[in-house]
């Protein structure tokens, strides 16, 4: 895995948008697609709290094996 730094987002203009799994309980996470080549992703109970930066192709891998995992998380609910 080749590791390049990111550039450092501008999030004022971010659109935010809820995971779509999470059934509307406001517990989830939050994406901002409009934020070029990175994926921030935050809390939205805390959306004025810590960012975590990812790199488009990163997040996609990491969203596609969620999918696509037979594995059970602890406290996950189920699809």
């Amino acid at each position: 895995m080749s590791r390049h730094p990111l550039p450092t987002p501008d999030l004022a203009k971010a659109l935010w948008r809820a995971s779509t799994y999470s059934g509307g309980q406001g517990e989830c996470l939050e994406i901002a697609d409009n934020a070029g080549p990175c994926a921030p992703v935050r809390d939205s109970k805390k959306p004025t709290g810590p960012v975590i930066v990812f790199g488009h192709p990163a997040w996609t891998t990491f969203t596609t094996h969620l999918v696509n995992s037979t594995d059970t998380i602890p406290g996950s609910v189920p699809r």
